[in-house]
Order: structure tokens, then C-alpha cells, then sequence
């Protein structure tokens, strides 16, 4: 075999020839075209040194870049124990992945962002976009429009962000990116360059996988975010066709001989809604009409991942406060736990509001929450606390609403009636001696509102339901203590 190797700089300035790690430091190393550079072993490029590869650099061990690499030819690791690719700076065209270790033993790690321009090549072995063994933090290995993916199959694949580009603008019939998604354009419309990035094989909820809220369910361990450079998007008149496939190693436990679900979401935290009918998947391959872009997913029809939270908005409407919540889709939901604070630590609820159960429809809700000013504070923070019928639950993201100013403050407790024994007493003047009395006329509780104004008021336990008076100096209020 003809070895061609033209050293820019003097041999002496490559150390480790003889070693199992070749360090260029501060020299010029060519590979020519036709050329093969083996390294039984590592290869460092340092800081001052360039590395220029029109032919094959195979490398059974690391390769870390701190300096130029420019690589037009081939980079082939064909180790047989993990291996690690430091890029830094590096211009890649073409990357065959030959690893022929134990399981557990044959990964190439890539931990910084890369990206490849020509082809990638999965003979044997995993690519993680990930330092070895852990999901973050967590790298982007791209493939633009005309670079192109071989060999994906189960125990052997990129596992991490895999994001492939490609050229829908006039695209018609399925267009296939190589990384377990094809997408057909909406009729008549073009999408422009269209990105779908795969984020598989972390185990990471929300980050790999989607769940529900409560984290009773969960979709496959691959997640696909497609977004497109044109302004024109998918409609229910006019949908794209999404088809995505995995292997066995990303089941992530769901039963593909069951019915399964395509679910989209803003992001892979979700929220999820279901994207057209379940059907069944045992080849793992899915196809659904959709009419928006966005991240997807797969999982269970029969254990679909919502309770889907859409829409969570508090705005202040005079006095008081309007909340209005919405769901995509609900699954064993049996209610919502409206929550009200002060001062965004402490929560009371303050209300609650059945679900619908389990439904694939849309569902509204909204509740009035009256005289803010009673708060006592210049901000009222409210979430939601939505329930299971197993009784797992999960909170809303916490939203906030300006609370009424110039007003005189409004003795209130909230929320009354109570059914665990507190309850918060606003309006209070700071220091002011707060008193509860039983239905008899015993003394229970004695406390003192705090420079909020307000007082969190615990009955002792073993007090029972009923009725009780609080008195703040000689104003009297009545609490509510329901079983």
C-alpha cells in the first residue's frame, strides 16, 4: 500500500510516534488523497498545530483538537473500548464509526457540538452527543442539506442530538432525514429548509422522553423537534405527513403491540397533544397527519401522556382575579386544586375544580377569584395543583396578578370554608393579636399577623369540623372548618 504523509515542519516536532498516543505539537501534518494514517492509539492536535486529512485517519483510541483539522477525507475510529472526539474548531467531512468492543464498551463520545458535511457511517458501535454515561451536558452532532446517515439499527446508533437539514422547498412525496423521520410538504406549500433534530437514548424525561405531569406515563425514548425556515406552517386544511420509526433499544417500556399515539408539543417538556388516530406501530413506525410543527413523540394509546396543561393565564379584572386554564387532553383527571399566595412560598388553596376525567377533547376552564386586595400584598400568585384519581398530582407553572393599590385593607380568610385546618388571615394590621375561638366560646389558637399583614392560622389537631370565630382586635370573622 502506498503511504503518502508530507510533514510540513521537521519530524522531530511530533512526539509519541512509537507510543500510543500521537501528539502533533505545533507542526503541519497532510494526509493526501488516497493516503491512510493508522494510530494503534490516540492522536492530540494541539493549540499551535494543523492537521489537514484529504485521505483516512484511523485511530483506535481519542482524538482531541485543540488547534486546525480540517478533514475532507476520512476519520474512521475502530477502537474496541469507548472513544472520546474532541472537535474544537474542526471542519468534517466524512465519519465512519467501526467500534468493535463489548457491550457497554463501543461507544465514541463527541461532547462539544460537530458537524458533518459529507457522511456519517455506523458500522458498529454507538454515537452519543454526550459525555460517556451521562445526558448532559448534552451536544448537537449536525448533518446539513446534502450530508447523508448510514447503518442506524438497534445497538447501533446516535444516541444524543442527531439534527439533519434538508431542502423541502419544492419537495413533493415523503422526504426521508435519515434520523427515524420522513415529512411530506402541506399541499401547494413550500416549507423551505426543514430541521428536525432527534434527541434519543438519554433516558432523560423531558429532555429525551415526554411524560405526563404527574409522571405516571411516558412515550418512547426519542423525541423529533421539526421546525422549517418559512413562514408557512401546516394546517388542519391543509397538513403535512409526519412518519417516525426507532429501534427496540428506545421502547423506553411502551407495548408496541398495543395501540400507540404520535403526540406533539411546544417542546420535549411538553405540554402533549395527540396528533391524528391511534394505530398500531409493531414494525415501530408511526404516521399521522399533522397541522403545526413542533417536537414528537411516541407512546401508548391506552396510557397516553397528558393531563396535557395548554394554557394557564391570571389577569386582573377590578377587584378581582379571572384564571383561565385549558387542556389539550386529560387522562384520569379527577381535579384541579386552585392555590392562591402572598408572597410566592406560601400557598393555600383556595378552591377546587373537578376534571373531566379521561377525554381526547379540548377542555375549557376559568374561576373568579374575588377582592385580591385582601391579600394584603401588591402581587397575588396562583397555581394549579391537578390531581389524579390515584391521587398523584403535579403543579401548574406559578403566574402572578398586580393586586389592586390605594385600597384600605379587607379583613378576609382564605380559603374558607377549609378542610385541613388552615387557613390565612389577610388585612390585618402588623402585630395585631389574632384570636380563635370555638363554637362554645373556647380560646384555641392565639397568634399575631407579621409585617405582611397576614396570619397563617393552624388549628390544633383533634379540633373538629365545624364553626369557628376568629377575632382581630374587635372585629370578628367566621371560619368554616369542613371534614
Amino acid at each position: 500500500m502506498k503511504l503518502l504523509l508530507t510533514l510540513a515542519l521537521l519530524l522531530p516536532a511530533l512526539t509519541g510516534l512509537a507510543q500510543t498516543t500521537l501528539t502533533n505539537d505545533g507542526s503541519t501534518l497532510t494526509v493526501e488523497a488516497g493516503a491512510v494514517l493508522y494510530v494503534d492509539g490516540a492522536v492530540v492536535n494541539t493549540a499551535a498545530a494543523t492537521l489537514t486529512n484529504a485521505g483516512t485517519v484511523q485511530l483506535t483510541g481519542d482524538l482531541t483538537n485543540a488547534g486546525a483539522l480540517t478533514s475532507a477525507g476520512l476519520l474512521r475510529f475502530s477502537g474496541t473500548t469507548n472513544q472520546v472526539f474532541r472537535p474544537g474548531a474542526a471542519s468534517i467531512a466524512n465519519l465512519t464509526l467501526d467500534n468493535a468492543g463489548a457491550a457497554g464498551q463501543r461507544t465514541l463520545s463527541i461532547p462539544t457540538d460537530l458537524t458533518i458535511s459529507g457522511q456519517l457511517v455506523l458500522l458498529n458501535g454507538l454515537l452519543r452527543t454526550a459525555p460517556a454515561g451521562a445526558a448532559t451536558p448534552l451536544a448537537t452532532l449536525t448533518l446539513p442539506v446534502g450530508a447523508s446517515l448510514s447503518g442506524e439499527q438497534a445497538g447501533r446508533y446516535v444516541q444524543g442530538n442527531l439534527r439533519v437539514m434538508r431542502d423541502m422547498s419544492a419537495a413533493t412525496g415523503a422526504v426521508d432525514f435519515g434520523n427515524g423521520a420522513a415529512l411530506t410538504n402541506p399541499a401547494g406549500q413550500s416549507l423551505g429548509t426543514v430541521t428536525v433534530t432527534r434527541t434519543a437514548g438519554l433516558s432523560a424525561a423531558g429532555v429525551s422522553f415526554g411524560q405526563s405531569m404527574a409522571g405516571a406515563n411516558k412515550g418512547i425514548d426519542r423525541v423529533w423537534t421539526v421546525g422549517a425556515s418559512q413562514a408557512a406552517q401546516p394546517t388542519t386544511a391543509t397538513p403535512a405527513t409526519l412518519t417516525v420509526s426507532w429501534t427496540s433499544d428506545d421502547d423506553n417500556g411502551i407495548n408496541v403491540s398495543a395501540l400507540v399515539q404520535l403526540w406533539r408539543g411546544a417542546s420535549a417538556a411538553g405540554p402533549w397533544a395527540p396528533q391524528g388516530a391511534p394505530a398500531g406501530a409493531i414494525s415501530r413506525s408511526f404516521t399521522a397527519n399533522i397541522s403545526q410543527l413542533g417536537a414528537f413523540t411516541v407512546s401508548n394509546a391506552s396510557a397516553p401522556l397528558p393531563v396535557q396543561l395548554t394554557r394557564f393565564t391570571t389577569t386582573a379584572q377590578g377587584p378581582d382575579a379571572l384564571l383561565a386554564w385549558a387542556t389539550a387532553t386529560e387522562k384520569d383527571n379527577d381535579r384541579f386544586e386552585v392555590e392562591a399566595s402572598a408572597d410566592g412560598h406560601r400557598f393555600q388553596r383556595i378552591a377546587t375544580v373537578a376534571g373531566q376525567g379521561s377525554t381526547a377533547q379540548p377542555q375549557h376552564y376559568q374561576l373568579v377569584d374575588k377582592n385580591i386586595a385582601r391579600y394584603a400584598a401588591s402581587s397575588v400568585y396562583y397555581r394549579l395543583r391537578q390531581v389524579d384519581a390515584d391521587g398523584t398530582f403535579a403543579y401548574s407553572p406559578v403566574r402572578i396578578v398586580a393586586a389592586p393599590q390605594g385600597n384600605p385593607a379587607v379583613l378576609a380568610l382564605y380559603p374558607n370554608p377549609t378542610t385541613d385546618r388552615a387557613a390565612m388571615l389577610s388585612g390585618a394590621q402588623p402585630g395585631a393579636v389574632v384570636t380563635v375561638f370555638d363554637a362554645i366560646g373556647r380560646q384555641v389558637l392565639a397568634t399575631t399577623a407579621g409585617g405582611t399583614s397576614a396570619a397563617s392560622l393552624v388549628l390544633p389537631a383533634g379540633h373538629a369540623a365545624g364553626v369557628y370565630l376568629v377575632r382581630v382586635d374587635s372585629k370578628f370573622l367566621r371560619l368554616t372548618v369542613d371534614k
